[in-house]
């Protein structure tokens, strides 16, 4: 049943500026174990497969999460969710601050995966509480200022961790967490719920978190499906028994987790493909020039060190975190299509450049940041678009499904462009010849082209 009341209090930019402000102290937390992961296998004695666990949980536990949150938010409210939400993030701060061994850090980070399902929370808020055009902006300064905040993480955890310890390094952005969390409790108004008196759909939970954590698994074995046949062939079959499942429940479900007549529209479906698509092409940058710089000078590469190839990443890390806010003007000036088509045209150009001109650093350096700032911009333009082509109730549950397939898509680039580059090692080396390189490039600039085709098919309309 849907509730009628009256239509939500107008906000101004100090409670869009608190939302912004959460968003950034949560990727603030979520991006500081990762430049950080060698100190913490030193301290607590982690091994190389344990250390690669404790990078992946969090992006588990947020891909299980982010539809779960984005529903309940469209039933009970973005408020009421986004807070309670904070409070099992905040605890999993906590928890990792205080972690003695690898165990409980792991708890730590379970629980402070669920911070993804923020952006979904805040997008509803934004969309009930502001004008169509000023929403856009809203989410394009969200979507950036989270981006900002992983940029602002992974510069300080390692200066903490060793100035001061690795428990301050998740003790800092939690104590952020609380603050920017009050901030909105105190600064955004209620939004009313849909659907409060429906039921939670526990078997489409269930049935959709072993769908994304099958589905992860297979991505992370394709690259060995030759060498481990039997083990993909389950996983095949696993995630098609658990599809075929989900669908029946959602069909037979009064208050189904995903209403999936919203995948009968172009829009929907569309946004869905040219994320994946992008956010392959993206990964594929983000994991193959790291690489390209760190082969050693003596051959192809430039021999740089780590704390090089940090500052030659700093202008892409840069026009990341505006790419948002640019992103959600865009949007408001020229419309969604327009401004995906112009991105991911940048995108498959500086791709393709990169195959083939890769000679020096500022080669790099700027083919990276305009990556980052199309891609950025892109997916801004997907959420706005998603958001738009569905009604208030739907806006939950469909952009998070973005942003899991945003996960899913960079999961399979990184895939891809290890398996591309492990095929191409030199005889009788662990070094990838220059021309694998060349190919990875062209493999993301190839898939990000052909989502051209996709754009065509999305069309205005509203809601299911």
């Amino acid at each position: 049943m849907t509730t009628t009341l009256d239509p939500p209090v107008r906000v101004g930019k100090a409670a869009v500026w608190a939302l912004g402000l959460l968003a950034a102290a949560t990727g603030t937390l979520e991006s500081v174990v990762t430049p950080t992961l060698p100190l913490l296998q030193r301290e607590l004695s982690m091994s190389p497969s344990q250390g690669a666990l404790l990078s992946i949980t969090m992006l588990i536990t947020g891909a299980i999460i982010t539809p779960i949150a984005g529903n309940l938010g469209d039933r009970h409210g973005g408020k009421w969710v986004l807070v309670r939400l904070m409070a099992v993030v905040a605890a999993g701060g906590l928890v990792s601050s205080l972690a003695p061994n690898l165990p409980v850090l792991l708890l730590g980070q379970v629980l402070e995966g669920a911070m993804v399902g923020a952006m979904p929370l805040s997008f509803i808020l934004v969309r009930k509480h502001l004008p169509a055009g000023e929403s856009a902006v809203a989410i394009g300064v969200v979507s950036g200022m989270f981006v900002g905040g992983g940029m602002l993480g992974t510069l300080m955890a390692g200066p903490i961790a060793e100035g001061l310890s690795r428990h301050w390094m998740f003790a800092i952005p939690t104590i952020a967490v609380v603050i920017t969390t009050l901030l909105v409790h105190w600064l955004m108004p209620n939004d009313p719920p849909a659907r409060s008196d429906a039921r939670i759909d526990w078997p489409g939970v269930v049935l959709l978190s072993g769908i994304l954590v099958t589905l992860m698994a297979g991505l992370k074995v394709a690259p060995d499906a030759l060498d481990k046949p039997l083990l993909f062939g389950a996983l095949v079959a696993l995630l098609a028994a658990l599809v075929t499942g989900w669908i029946r429940v959602e069909r037979r479900s009064p208050a189904p987790m995903v209403d999936l007549r919203l995948f009968s529209k172009p829009a929907l479906w569309s946004s869905y493909v040219i994320t994946f698509a992008v956010c392959v092409g993206t990964a594929s940058a983000t994991y193959l020039v790291p690489q390209l710089f760190d082969v050693s000078a003596a051959g192809y590469g430039f021999g740089a060190s780590s704390t090089d190839i940090g500052r030659y990443l700093l202008p892409s890390a840069i026009a990341a975190a505006v790419s948002g806010p640019l992103g959600g003007i865009a949007v408001r000036r020229f419309g969604a299509s327009a401004v995906l088509g112009t991105g991911i045209a940048v995108m498959t150009t500086a791709l393709f450049a990169l195959a083939f001109v890769h000679t020096e650093v500022w080669h790099l350096v700027v083919g990276k940041a305009l990556i980052a700032l199309a891609s950025g911009v892109c997916i801004t333009a997907m959420v706005i678009k998603t958001a738009d082509s569905v009604d208030q109730d739907n806006t939950g549950i469909a952009t998070s499904l973005v942003l899991v397939t945003r996960v899913l898509g960079f999961a399979a680039g990184v895939q891809v462009s290890g398996a591309v580059l492990s095929a191409g090692r030199l005889s009788g080396t662990q070094i990838p010849a220059e021309s694998a390189y060349s190919t990875g490039f062209v493999i993301a600039a190839t898939v990000t082209a052909l989502s051209l085709l996709v754009i065509r098919t999305m069309r205005k309309g509203v809601t299911v």
